[in-house]
């Protein structure tokens, strides 16, 4: 076999030796344009598991990088003049040149042939003359680019700049600094990887950089205003350069990583964020994986399948993590007013790898300074700490999530309601949600909605409110008032989700007259100011009978692309009146109806209300419009809000992973001072308890954990070993309230 090697990094470096060492018989080429001791950047991270993978791959790599590896445990997070100390974490890091150097020593004793400061011909004429050609020429790849139309990438340029530098002493732990200046927060990232070394990152928004003039600074300038900023720890030691220029992360995404017997590896295919430390691990691993995968398999079209289908889930895990830690770091700014063990609790767990539970195991003692700075009891989990929301306290932290359950008959829920809400209430969370309750029966989403727009619903709902108070003490149950708008009329969802019915459909309104899906759904009516004005009556109606029947808490549903969400959304409000345009004219008559519905509802019971954050489609809603829209509610008295996204819009592109909806709640919570709840994708009571510990929400939904397991707050307590008020379980239940051997020794 003849391979072509293009790019001498890291990744292109250890696929070469690794193909040779496996079969000495091959022949490898790799180009590098630039000369052997040419690099960028200063120290490299690995973790624990790559150097396991290298040392099962190449004993003498990883025996020659051992030697040369800086290790240590400790992360410092410097903030507002308190440094604070968490062990356990370990890291290792050695020299990009050391790396290198390593690196090209085992390619030559294996007699790769190496072709430094020389250009590699095009990837489509190596692909004539070699059997496989591998493409590790970085995040600037002229081999993707070349073959755009088939490895489809995308690269997303985000909102910091940042410069790689390194100073002349070596630090004792993984620092993280944060300056607040007169341009704004500045943050430095360091850690060491020689005797007498370290690299210094330091990062800004873009905005930041330009404000502290370093855009306009030469390389010697921008190393002094760093090194000003940053005088604490450099004192008058000085930073150093190795042509390092002010850049802005790129996140590279391929939608295909081989094409024919061409294949990318490492930065080429996808980049991770440095905050993680991910591109050289990343790169190497993909080197590992390939070379197994070419062992494995007899055809280089099945090998390089192969290889794309182990490596992709492991790099889009990486990349969701990357971009949630990327993030946390642009919005610094959002996060510095946090108290210092909070915000540094934060920091850490940002990436949502790091929680609560395993930053316990690595340093019990910083998770416990932590809690106790958060006012939690000893011996109690987060998740189970008591939140107040005007006359009703919560138990705990948990919220069974607003379900849509399509069991009505004619919109009175039945039995079938009774047994879900009620079996849900009696599994131990704070506040168990109604599926959203539809206000008219033009207001359902299908025939299968609930509804409070009859005598018998009322009835209905008291039924199972009672229930919840009489047999769940402790567990409180709230109300979801809604309307369909445009997304009306459809089927029940697993008959064909957004589809519409086969007949006796009903007509429908909404902000303006614009079909959910063109071609499939019906074009609704555009609402008048009298049918406003029906609308906002109908929420009434339904709140006055809402309370009669019970329910502690009304959220208002502004979110999902129903009614009033579609208002709020300049992708489905055309209007050119009052009610539309700015997004003071969009918010205009959701706030008509909250103020109309707060006005009937018990003074001494707690309104929210629900909204998309994001319509995760270009020119729809943004971050900065939801806080805008969750201040807006705050100041005509909504007492939290609860912050989902999407579902506005049919072609949204949402950025799914763990948790992924909170950092807009986090947003939302510090900027808009509001407190709020979190939901989606968050499925462990390690989940919950991280995020409500670093303050990014106050309450957690989850919808579907409680379909799983209907007891799984009290089994979250069960798990942690807690048994305390946050999480009693009913009477007759309590026998149960310890988890049963899973087997018997004999």
């Amino acid at each position: 076999m003849r391979v072509a090697v293009i790019g001498g990094g890291p990744g292109g470096l250890y696929a070469a030796a690794l193909l040779k060492r496996h079969d000495p018989a091959r022949e490898i080429t790799l180009w590098e344009r630039n000369a052997p001791d040419d690099t960028f950047g200063f120290g490299v991270v690995l973790s624990d598991e790559t150097l396991g993978g290298i040392e099962s791959a190449d004993p003498a790599v990883h025996a020659a990088l051992r030697r040369e590896f800086r290790r240590w445990d400790d992360i410092d997070v410097v903030h507002r003049g308190t440094l604070l100390r968490s062990g356990g974490h370990g890291f290792a890091a050695v020299g990009r040149h050391r790396l290198l150097a390593v690196l090209h020593d085992r390619c030559r004793a294996l007699g790769v042939d190496l072709r430094f400061r020389t250009e590699a011909p095009p990837a489509a004429r190596l692909a004539d003359a070699y059997d496989l050609v591998i493409a590790a020429d970085g995040v600037h790849s002229s081999t993707r680019d070349a073959h755009r139309d088939v490895f489809r990438p995308t690269l997303t340029t985000h909102r910091c700049r940042y410069i790689w530098l390194s100073a002349g002493f070596a630090l004792d732990a993984f620092r993280f600094e944060i300056a607040e200046t007169e341009h704004g927060v500045m943050q430095l990232h360091a850690y060491p990887y020689a005797p007498h070394a370290s690299t210094v990152i330091v990062e800004m928004r873009e905005e930041v950089w330009r404000r502290a003039g370093l855009d306009r600074c030469d390389r010697r300038a921008s190393l002094d205003l760093c090194a000003k900023y940053f005088s604490d720890l450099l004192g008058d030691r000085p930073l150093r350069s190795n042509r390092s220029e002010w850049t802005a992360f790129r996140t590279v995404v391929n939608e295909r990583w081989w094409h024919g017997n061409t294949v990318l590896l490492g930065d080429a295919a996808h980049t991770a964020h440095f905050s993680i430390g991910s591109g050289t691990k990343l790169a190497v691993e993909d080197a590992v994986a390939l070379a197994h995968r070419l062992e494995r398999h007899t055809g280089v079209p099945e090998a390089l399948a192969a290889y794309e289908a182990e490596r992709r889930p492991v790099v889009e895990s990486t990349q969701r993590a990357a971009r949630a830690s990327l993030e946390w770091f642009e919005d610094l700014a959002v996060h510095v007013g946090a108290p210092p063990h909070r915000f540094a609790f934060g920091l850490l767990t940002r990436s949502r790898r790091v929680t609560h539970d395993n930053l316990r195991l690595r340093d019990p003692r910083f998770v416990t300074a932590v809690e106790d700075e958060a006012g939690v009891p000893p011996g109690t989990p987060p998740m189970f700490t008591p939140f107040r929301l005007r006359g009703l306290t919560l138990r705990n932290r948990v919220v069974v999530s607003p379900m849509d359950m399509y069991s009505a008959v004619d919109g009175t829920p039945g039995d079938f309601h009774l047994v879900h809400l009620g079996a849900r209430a009696l599994g131990g969370a704070g506040l168990v949600m109604t599926e959203m309750v539809c206000v008219s029966p033009r207001g359902r989403i299908t025939p299968g909605c609930t509804g409070l727009y009859a005598p018998e619903h009322e009835t209905a709902w008291r039924r199972i409110t009672d229930f919840v108070h009489e047999r769940a003490p402790g567990t409180a149950i709230g109300v979801q008032l809604g309307h369909s708008g445009r997304k009306g009329s459809t089927r029940l969802m697993w008959e064909g989700i957004d589809q519409p019915l086969p007949d006796g459909n009903w007509p429908l309104v909404a902000a303006s007259p614009l079909p959910y899906r063109p071609g499939v759904n019906q074009t609704p009516h555009a609402l008048t100011a009298e049918g406003m004005a029906a609308v906002r009556d109908e929420f009434v109606r339904a709140a006055e009978a809402a309370a009669r029947a019970g329910f502690d808490l009304l959220e208002l549903h502004c979110a999902h692309g129903y009614l009033l969400s579609g208002f709020l959304s300049p992708l489905t409000n055309h209007r050119d009146d009052a009610y539309g345009g700015t997004l003071a004219g969009r918010l205009r008559f959701p706030l008509e109806v909250f103020d109309a519905v707060r006005a009937v509802w018990p003074g001494e019971r707690p309104m929210t209300v629900r909204i998309s954050a994001t319509d995760w489609a270009p020119g729809g809603t943004t971050g900065d419009d939801a806080v805008d829209i969750a201040r807006a509610f705050a100041e005509h008295g909504a007492d939290a809000i609860d912050v989902s996204t999407g579902q506005v819009v049919p072609d949204e592109r949402p950025a799914y992973g763990r948790s992924y909806q909170t950092p807009f709640a986090e947003r939302i919570r510090r900027l808009a001072r509001v407190p709020v709840i979190a939901v989606g994708a968050i499925s462990s009571w390690d989940d919950v308890n991280s995020i409500v510990l670093a303050g990014r929400a106050d309450l957690c939904a989850l919808g579907r954990p409680h379909l799983y397991d209907p007891h799984w707050t009290l089994h979250a307590a069960a798990e942690q070993g807690y048994a305390g008020e946050g999480a009693a379980w009913p009477v007759p239940y309590r026998s149960g309230s310890r988890k049963p051997p899973v087997g018997r020794r004999s």
